[in-house]
């Protein structure tokens, strides 16, 4: 019977980029691992960001949205089913930065899937630059994402230990501030937190994250906003330079009236033969060299303002489409 895990996160968190290295730790010691990308939005880009686990050890399934949540949720449960069948004896889920945790459990409790599936980790990437103040929606994701999590661990921690505690500090603060607000009957401790640059990860760092397990909590559930709500942008066929793309990307994350754009990422054509793969978020852009063969760029956030985005990337674009709205569908 294999054991499940779910990667949690908010968008641009570091979720992808986690696995890639917690999947590698699996199969070093003996895993057959299944990985799902489980995306509402219609194209999933993090299955291509994937794509290099991809072995006789490890495999990458996807299931897109884009036409509700619930089809969604048929399709992520029928798409368990055919995993639990096909040898791995983990299988790890990394869904939309906006999802709730609970849908996870309604799924696991189901027939077959509960008689399917062991329990393993809830893991949930939470960025050391959390800013303090998020909208109650944001707040709300945050403590359906962190309040079953087995272990919180933090991205984009430096080299300096000392300074990376400081951060874990206030971050656990402000977990704790959030899980009270919402009612929750868990706080979470020092213990629960990893705390660290992860290109110094250890053996004994991946498997205390594997062993975390599941911590059952309850909370308050709110309805979110579709008005207010989460959405996604879909640009296809971009074509620009290293510079001006540097620049379109900074201004679409600094211009309040783009509304809270949380996350770009994608592959954009840069030249005749040439294309870069794009991950960015407020404070990080990355831009790298890619032999992906399609231009999709996607933009994600919390109050997006459609025509303001379109004007800084529809001219560079070959074609637009319109933004889905998550929830509320």
């Amino acid at each position: 019977m294999p054991q499940i895990d779910l990667i949690t996160g908010a968008l641009g968190a570091g979720k992808t980029t986690f696995i890639k290295q917690y999947a590698q730790f699996l199969i070093r010691h003996g895993g057959m691992v299944g990985i799902l990308e489980s995306d509402y939005g219609a194209v999933n880009i993090d299955m291509v960001l994937l794509e290099d686990l991809m072995g006789n050890n490890c495999d990458v399934e996807m299931i897109t949205g884009g036409d509700g949540i619930l089809p969604h949720m048929r399709r992520f449960r029928t798409k368990l089913i055919s995993m639990a069948m096909t040898g791995y004896n983990r299988v790890i889920v990394e869904p939309s930065g906006i999802y709730d945790t609970d849908d996870f459990f309604d799924a696991l409790e189901e027939e077959p899937l509960c008689n399917w599936y062991s329990p393993g980790s809830i893991i949930a990437i939470v960025d050391s630059n959390l800013p303090e103040e998020l909208s109650e929606e944001s707040e709300y994701l945050l403590v359906s994402q962190t309040a079953c999590a087995g272990k919180v661990v933090l991205s984009r921690c430096g080299q300096d230990s000392k300074e990376n505690e400081q951060k874990a500090q206030r971050i656990l603060a402000h977990l704790n501030r959030a899980l009270e607000r919402f009612r929750c009957d868990r706080r979470l401790t020092w213990e629960d937190i990893l705390a660290k640059n992860w290109e110094r990860l250890t053996e004994e760092d991946y498997l205390a994250v594997a062993l975390g397990g599941m911590v059952p909590a309850d909370h308050v559930k709110i309805p979110l906003k579709k008005e207010e709500g989460y959405g996604t942008l879909f640009y296809f066929g971009t074509r620009l330079g290293g510079d001006e793309l540097r620049a379109k990307l900074t201004e679409t994350f600094e211009d309040p009236s783009c509304g809270n754009v949380m996350r770009v990422k994608g592959f954009v054509r840069t030249g005749e033969d040439t294309r870069v793969q794009i991950n960015a978020t407020k404070n990080e852009i990355v831009i790298e060299p890619t032999v992906f063969a399609n231009e999709v760029l996607i933009v994600t956030g919390e109050g997006l303002h459609r025509e303001r985005i379109d004007a800084i990337w529809a001219e560079t674009s070959g074609i637009i489409t319109p933004g889905d709205k998550v929830f509320g569908e």
